[in-house]
């Protein structure tokens, strides 16, 4: 993790008008370390955020940012001449040796991006209006990004959605959390451990589908995309690191996952999770806006699936940073991410129940 002093140090690498007056941490990402910059100078002093990458999450932190790079630059030429679209998407603020990133002596790379105002995000949505404006969003990325040249975007994260692959390193850190005795982890995860395990075969339904390869975001959750101050429509998606070859179904399933439930991804009353029908009514009315025109049928018939997948998928992975004594994910607490399972695997349950019903609503609007 890394401190003030080399987010100033680092902040001094960038091309920002005018000289940084303020620095503090922004947000709260599990991955990486954030701070908004604050400038003084002549004139109008914009403000821009700084990020510095993880690199043990990122192995590649230069391949990830040529991809940021190359979709960056593309969107913007989709939003060229449009009212306002200096705002829908992120701007890159180059380094002082000229590249679009910073790597310090440490061997620690730095980004920074054109602070954007009068928007911001939300952890949970207030309302189906701000499901669908998120929805609509990220399948607007979607379409936008398609047409994307070659040649192929890197995978900056190998096996990211690969649920069976994550399915294997969940076994693999139950076992060596019961032969290393982790602080007695495993006991204490024996229910979630066992609820993963009855639900093993759906872990490869979407891989065996024969769904087209696209460029997707991977990340799609509901406070990775800015709403306007005023009007409340969807400014710009947000956090682009993990855009990569994938599923449209991921982008989906992500935003089942953190749109549909009222309660916080780390929720300890489980009573207040829930996947509340008519966010989800609202996702596939946005997403089937933008993004309908290109998906196929067999994508658009396992959208109410893939909510199930990857909140089941997302919650064997934060199962296995626990076992392994939290070594990816952030967190604050004991337990931290026993609890982001917990969330998860409750909410997998409500979209068991309700999951007949949420197929029909997506036949209805899709056919």
């Amino acid at each position: 993790m890394s401190g003030l002093p080399d987010a100033y140090a680092a902040a001094s690498q960038f091309e920002f008008h005018g000289e940084v007056s303020a620095l503090a941490p922004y947000g709260n990402g599990h991955i990486n370390d954030t701070y908004i910059v604050s400038c003084q100078g002549t004139g109008a002093s914009p403000r821009y955020i700084l990020q510095h990458i993880n690199r043990r999450v990122f192995l590649n932190p230069a391949a990830m940012m040529q991809n940021i790079e190359r979709v960056t630059a593309h969107l913007a030429g989709q939003v060229a001449g449009q009212p306002d679209g200096a705002r829908r998407v992120l701007q890159l603020v180059p380094a002082q040796d000229g590249r679009n990133w910073h790597v310090d002596a440490e061997g620690e790379t730095w980004r920074a991006y054109r602070f954007i105002e009068n928007a911001c995000s939300y952890e949970t949505a207030a309302s189906a209006e701000q499901a669908f404006q998120a929805a609509r969003a990220f399948g607007r990325f979607q379409q936008q990004v398609a047409g994307l040249p070659p040649p192929r975007l890197h995978e900056t994260i190998p096996h990211f959605h690969d649920t069976p692959w994550r399915f294997a390193a969940l076994e693999q850190a139950v076992a060596h959390a019961i032969a290393a005795d982790v602080a007695g982890r495993a006991a204490l995860a024996r229910p979630e451990i066992e609820f993963a395990r009855s639900r093993q075969s759906i872990a490869n339904v979407l891989l065996s589908a024969g769904l087209p390869d696209r460029i997707t975001h991977n990340d799609t959750k509901f406070n990775n995309v800015l709403l306007d101050d005023t009007t409340g429509e969807a400014v710009c998606v947000i956090d682009l690191d993990t855009v990569m070859p994938g599923l449209a179904l991921y982008d989906f399933g992500d935003m089942v996952r953190t749109t549909t439930s009222p309660a916080q991804e780390d929720e300890q009353d489980l009573s207040k999770v829930t996947m509340q029908f008519p966010m989800f009514e609202a996702l596939v009315r946005g997403y089937l806006e933008s993004a309908g025109g290109f998906l196929t049928p067999a994508e658009k018939r396992l959208l109410a699936f893939s909510g199930k997948l990857i909140t089941f998928e997302t919650g064997i992975r934060f199962l296995a940073d626990y076992l392994a004594g939290d070594t990816y994910f952030k967190v604050h607490r004991e337990g931290h991410n026993l609890d982001r399972c917990r969330t998860q695997f409750k909410l997998v349950e409500s979209i068991e129940r309700q999951e007949e019903r949420m197929n029909r609503l997506v036949e209805s609007m899709a056919g």
